[in-house]
């Protein structure tokens, strides 16, 4: 099996790879000190198993592994840490092992045989547990992280979705209608194709032609407002 080992101690991630150089549980491909190297390196090693700890600095094992569950093929993912309180959360993203510190050689080889990596299912099941904090996008920079607070507007564009926000724009690969389930308290859908941040929402007017369109901070462009979506919005503005 390829292993990525995340943690942000250099002790832990060296105890953690002769474990697993020991007892031939496969090869360690790479390791991360936090969650957004973490991603980084799945999505350019595509490991079997992650082996992550929770409490990471810039990023946790926690929102890292919701990140992680979202793609095609995730791996399997061992929490390391050495707090029990954080075990429930765990298993609701998926996590197949959860392994207190000083992991034992002996507790690191039963987690793995029982490892299976995360199926689409599980996946789709994972996201009604906790909605992220971020959102991931590819750029010519690298991983860029998105703070959702700072999102003004998800519009889709032919196979990709614009995420325009506060410092700039992206484009993630994500369907409009798994965005609108997972953010639905902060985001109202307006268009087949825009959901909107209320709390950027600052006018909503009839246009020349009979159509409708808000007015958003941040934003210099009127966003349409679908007549299927009118009613709705229009409660929406009357009640910000």
């Amino acid at each position: 099996m390829k292993i990525l080992i995340v943690d942000d101690e250099d002790l832990a991630r060296a105890r953690l790879k002769r474990f697993i150089e020991k007892a031939q549980l496969g090869e360690v491909i790479g390791e991360a000190s936090n969650g957004v190297q973490a991603i980084e390196l799945v999505e350019k090693f595509l490991p079997d198993v992650v082996l992550m700890d929770i409490q990471m600095p810039k990023m946790d094992g926690l929102e890292a592994a919701r990140h992680i569950a979202k793609l095609d093929t995730p791996p399997a993912i061992v929490f390391c840490t050495a707090y029990d309180e954080y075990a429930i959360e765990a298993f609701n993203v998926q996590a197949v092992g959860y392994l207190l510190k000083p992991v034992r050689q002996d507790d690191l080889v039963n987690s793995f045989s029982n490892l299976k990596k995360i199926n689409k299912v599980q996946a789709i099941n994972f996201k009604d547990q906790e909605n992220r904090t971020h959102i991931s996008a590819k750029t010519h920079q690298g991983l860029e992280l998105i703070p959702i607070e700072h999102v003004v507007l998800f519009r889709a564009e032919q196979k990709y979705i614009s995420v325009i926000h506060l410092n700039g724009e992206v484009l993630i690969d994500e369907p409009l209608k798994d965005l609108e389930e997972e953010f639905e308290q902060d985001f109202i859908r307006v268009h087949r194709n825009s959901l909107v941040r209320k709390s950027m929402i600052t006018g909503f007017e009839k246009c020349d032609d009979g159509s409708f369109s808000l007015r958003l901070k941040e934003y210099g462009e009127l966003v349409p407002v679908s007549r299927r979506h009118v009613a709705e919005v229009r409660k929406l503005v009357k009640a910000l």
